[in-house]
């Protein structure tokens, strides 16, 4: 048979889907699978000076399930014990709202990812808040869940995390789409000139949090928008996650960090967004 040459318009058309082949590949096998960590100093004005230094490991829509956000779960456990946070904070949507099908039935995925969750390991401990697919599905199965493999779950709550004589509170609303949040009852026993920290699945919900005494907000929820193409950004974002999608900002005197998350939800699909483990150092602001 005698050698045909490949043309100009062939070629084009054949790198073209080698590379959009290639480009699928990565954004289902490997950008999702693949957590990476991000370090992150936070200087606030009222951090005792005892706890400089303090750090926090940050994760959140873990999104359980067997088969595609389970392996970069897998793959957080030993980075974050690696990174010796001194506390674990995780910030919701343990399981997924399934799009057809028992939503209250969603909730068993809960306890296998518990299991993977409590292995990671902090002297602090490990805290967590509902997410709105939590609240969506099982939110008493998935806080049982949690709780029964050893992460304390925060619902309108707050407490005191104490180091070398110095203290702070770390607090936790319900979810703030499907759950009942109070933020008021969260700060409720806490000082006025003692600092927060507080657990809120959806980092929009900064706005309303910036005009109580909150220093930090910890969020997730956005997935980062999970595929974020050039010149375009995110292709989708849900509410309450369109206006602080990734990484720090500052509302008023409020510091919020929303993190993209670990897992994925409608299509096992990240691309030019990595799942992330985010490393805080709390600081005193010198000013």
């Amino acid at each position: 048979m005698p050698f045909l040459p490949t043309t100009r318009r062939k070629f084009i058309r054949l790198a073209a889907a080698a590379g959009v082949a290639a480009l699928a590949a990565e954004s289902v096998l490997l950008e999702p699978n693949h957590p990476r960590i991000v370090r992150q100093e936070i200087a606030l004005r009222r951090w005792p000076a005892r706890l400089e230094g303090f750090s926090i490991a940050l994760l959140s829509d873990f999104h359980y399930d067997p088969h595609f956000s389970v392996h970069p779960l897998r793959s957080a456990i030993g980075m974050v014990n690696g990174l010796h946070p001194e506390l674990i904070v995780l910030t919701g949507d343990f399981v997924s709202m399934p799009l057809f099908g028992d939503a209250a039935a969603a909730g068993a995925a809960a306890e296998p990812c518990a299991q993977l969750l409590c292995q990671m390991q902090a002297p602090h401990g490990l805290w967590a808040v509902m997410g709105n697919h939590d609240a969506s599905t099982d939110p008493d199965r998935v806080t049982s869940a949690l709780r029964s493999a050893g992460i304390q779950v925060l619902s309108n709550q707050s407490t005191p995390i104490e180091r070398d004589g110095a203290r702070f509170w770390l607090g936790g609303v319900d979810d703030v789409l499907e759950g009942d949040p109070d933020l008021d009852a969260t700060l409720h026993d806490i000082p006025a000139d003692e600092p927060a920290v507080l657990l809120a699945h959806e980092p929009d919900y900064a706005d309303h949090v910036a005009r109580h005494p909150v220093d930090l907000q910890l969020s997730g929820h956005t997935h980062g928008g999970q595929v974020r193409l050039p010149f375009v950004g995110p292709l989708y974002l849900p509410a309450l996650a369109r206006k602080y999608v990734w990484g720090l900002y500052k509302i008023g005197g409020l510091t919020l960090y929303t993190n993209p998350g670990l897992g994925t939800v409608g299509v096992p699909v990240r691309w030019n967004c990595p799942p992330e483990i985010t490393l805080l150092t709390l600081r005193r602001s010198a000013s």
